[in-house]
C-alpha cells in the first residue's frame, strides 16, 4: 500500500510531539478516555484536547462518543503503514550501502 505524501506528512508530525508519542504509547495499551490521557500531563485539557485531534487527524487515532465520555483508540493499521514505509526506505538504503560496500571492496589499492 503506497501512503500519500500529505498523510505521512501528518504522521510523522503527529509523531513528532512527546506529549503525543505519550499518548500513542497509553493507546497500545488499550482504549483510553481523554481524562485518562491526560492524567499524566502537564497540561490543561484543552491543550490535550488540540493534541488528540492532531493525531486523529493523522489517521493514527480514532474517538468515539459514548453519552459523555470521548474514547480514544489506537489504529494499530496505520502504525503498520508506517513500519512498511520506513522498512522499504531501509531496504533501499541498505542495498545502496551494499553495492557501495562491493565497489570499494572492488578497487584496487593505491601503493
Amino acid at each position: 500500500m503506497i501512503i500519500e505524501a500529505a498523510t505521512l506528512d501528518r504522521m510523522f508530525h503527529a509523531l513528532s510531539d512527546r506529549s503525543r508519542r505519550g499518548m500513542i504509547d497509553r493507546l497500545g495499551r488499550g482504549p483510553a478516555s481523554v481524562t485518562e490521557l491526560a492524567e499524566p500531563l502537564t497540561m490543561a485539557l484543552p491543550t490535550v484536547l488540540k493534541h488528540l485531534n492532531v493525531l486523529e487527524d493523522s489517521g493514527l487515532v480514532q474517538s468515539e462518543k459514548t453519552g459523555r465520555v470521548r474514547t480514544y483508540h489506537l489504529r494499530q493499521e496505520r502504525l503498520a503503514e508506517l513500519e512498511r514505509w520506513i522498512g522499504e526506505r531501509k531496504a533501499e538504503w541498505n542495498a545502496a550501502f551494499d553495492r557501495l560496500d562491493q565497489f570499494l571492496g572492488e578497487e584496487e589499492p593505491t601503493p
